[in-house]
């Protein structure tokens, strides 16, 4: 048995998935997308918060965004770009558990409509033909991701940061070099 998050996406050709995922990234390029607004305001879908808040499940969520498009993405694409003697298999392979796990969790942590386009991105890469399809489509989930990424960090409440200052090294070093 597989379980339903397990799944993968049956999409169309590589194009048509870059063309859908585009198409998401406009949408929200200007606006927040409704699920980062709702998670902002403590609407998430799957209840995920530890101790019944939702600030935490905005530092999973913050944190999932931010591992996915500034380290995952990123290094698939560079790998896809910059080394052509790369293997498009592997890479694939890579991807396709990487991409699933992280679509999972983004709906986990309140973005299902981003899971759904990492979902349909997972599906684009296994039909990929070349290096190249594999690059472009991994370049587009990326701004898209991206643009996520960005939209949650300008709802996340980093003010709540102040309340925990610590002191600061340089003047620790400093402070020790005049002791």
């Amino acid at each position: 048995m597989v379980a339903q998050a397990e799944i993968r996406r049956e999409v169309g050709t590589v194009a048509e998935v870059i063309a859908q995922i585009d198409e998401a990234r406009d949408a929200i390029w200007e606006t927040p997308p409704q699920e980062v607004l709702d998670l902002c305001s403590g609407v998430v879908p799957r209840g995920t918060g530890a101790k019944n808040n939702y600030l935490s499940t905005m530092i999973f969520a913050e944190n999932e965004l931010r591992t996915l498009t500034d380290e995952i993405l990123w290094f698939a694409w560079v790998t896809a770009t910059r080394r052509p003697e790369s293997d498009l298999a592997t890479l694939v392979a890579y991807m396709d558990e990487m991409g699933q796990y992280k679509a999972n969790m983004n709906d986990y942590v309140g973005l299902p409509e981003a899971g759904e386009v990492m979902k349909l991105y997972v599906g684009g890469i296994r039909k990929a033909a070349d290096l190249r399809e594999f690059a472009d489509l991994t370049e587009s989930v990326m701004t898209y991701m991206n643009r996520v990424h960005g939209w949650v960090d300008i709802g996340f409440p980093w003010g709540l940061v102040n309340g925990f200052k610590r002191v600061n090294p340089l003047r620790r070093i400093a402070d020790a070099q005049q002791a």
